[in-house]
């Protein structure tokens, strides 16, 4: 069939070993798993030569490195030979667990949005990995050692479990890509160990409010004395909204158009960063901005919205968190973003594209994303008018449902 090709390559199914021409070749077991390989006659043997896994390893590098490999065996040189000495060389000197996610730590770091994540990434490692890998050979750790150290969280906080498998598993494959071990991580063993223990390998989801239980809510919310008057109006300016508790906690009055009645959070702060996402204000969300208006501490366009007890310092996340702890309400911050989609998914005749436009998720395929340039504002403007006009209106109300437009 000739040369493989990247196209090729990704359409590769069976297990087999595929040919790329000069003893190059792509090598996929029964489990899925790729690896190029080299074949090479030394000395009158037929020797197999590992180049790296093709998730980490492109064609073009494949072929760069069999090449190099070639011009060794030309000169002499065993690479086989060459191989066990470095790794010889590196074993007395070998990185640690600790040293390897140090690096990879520093590395991730120039990418998070915040310092809060990146604090929260290596925590976790301090409290339930470190002690007992931390001080390992990196080179060393097999998937017996990952399943030991996540065995005790599976059941009590899985949550936790599932995302310390992918910060281990990050790790082993940054050493690999690095040549401080041989192999990629075993997360293939531990996802089987996973599902043989019972454990979820999907994310839990939010716990949000029945949507026919937002207006009682926010009723609720208005005149409880659990919270400040800062608080309750950010809470429901962000029900209102739709948005993400960052996008709320760092808006500023210069972000807010009064005259278009849009919200423009910029696209630094939002989830994907593709698009500044212009946030239609309904008029139950403008009534909020009345309201916030008048604790608004600071004048200027770089004020917060919403201000923080402490001068010029956003809301935490925790703040926000806390009305619906002392109130007993069964969800958390996010959820209201659930409750939204639900309702206009049960109660109204929106199309699917505007529900998840006001959401800001990149829906459809990426050809779909092409040819889509419209950002749907006239539409989502109407569905948060909606969606503004239940929250405000008694509980237990009938709902209003949006005619869905001709031809849809």
């Amino acid at each position: 069939m000739g040369k493989l090709t990247a196209t090729r390559i990704r359409g590769l199914k069976e297990p087999g070993r595929y040919q790329d021409g000069q003893g190059l070749m792509l090598h996929v077991d029964k489990a899925g798993n790729r690896r190029w390989v080299l074949r090479i006659q030394h000395e009158g043997q037929r020797r197999d030569i590992g180049i790296g896994s093709a998730s980490t390893v492109s064609l073009h590098d494949a072929r760069w490195h069999a090449g190099e490999l070639r011009k060794k065996i030309k000169t002499g040189v065993d690479p086989v030979a060459e191989r066990k000495a470095e790794r010889q060389k590196r074993k007395s000197g070998a990185k640690t667990f600790r040293n390897a996610a140090e690096e990879l730590h520093a590395h991730l770091a120039t990418r998070w949005s915040s310092e809060k994540h990146a604090k929260i990434w290596w925590n976790s490692l301090e409290r339930h990995v470190l002690p007992k890998l931390g001080n390992r050979p990196v080179a060393e750790i097999d998937s017996r050692d990952v399943i030991d150290v996540l065995r005790d969280l599976w059941h009590v906080k899985p949550d936790t479990a599932r995302r310390l498998r992918q910060r281990i598993a990050a790790i082993l494959d940054w050493a690999n890509v690095n040549g401080y071990r041989e192999t990629e991580a075993p997360t293939r063993a531990v996802l089987k160990a996973w599902q043989v223990a019972g454990v979820k390998s999907q994310a839990q989801n939010f716990r949000a409010l029945l949507w026919k239980d937002v207006p009682g809510f926010l009723l609720k919310l208005r005149e409880t004395n659990h919270a400040g008057a800062t608080v309750k109006a950010a809470l429901e300016f962000l029900i209102l909204t739709c948005v993400r508790s960052k996008e709320l906690r760092l808006a500023t009055w210069g972000e807010i158009d009064l005259e278009r009645s849009v919200w423009t959070i910029p696209k630094a702060r939002t989830k994907t960063k593709r698009n500044d996402h212009v946030v239609p204000l309904s008029e139950a969300a403008l009534t909020v901005l009345d309201r916030a208006q008048k604790f608004r501490r600071r004048p200027g366009p770089d004020a917060l919205v919403f201000e923080g007890a402490k001068d010029e310092c956003p809301l935490a996340d925790m703040t926000l968190l806390m009305p619906l702890r002392r109130m007993q309400v069964p969800c958390v911050v996010h959820g209201f973003r659930t409750s939204f989609r639900t309702w206009a998914a049960e109660a109204t005749g929106a199309p699917r594209e505007v529900a998840e436009a006001c959401l800001a998720h990149v829906s459809g395929s990426a050809v779909e994303r092409a040819y889509m340039r419209s950002d749907l504002l006239d539409q989502r403007r109407d569905l948060l008018a909606t969606w503004g006009r239940f929250c405000v209106s008694a509980p237990h109300c009938n709902v209003v449902a949006l005619a869905r437009p001709a031809g849809q």
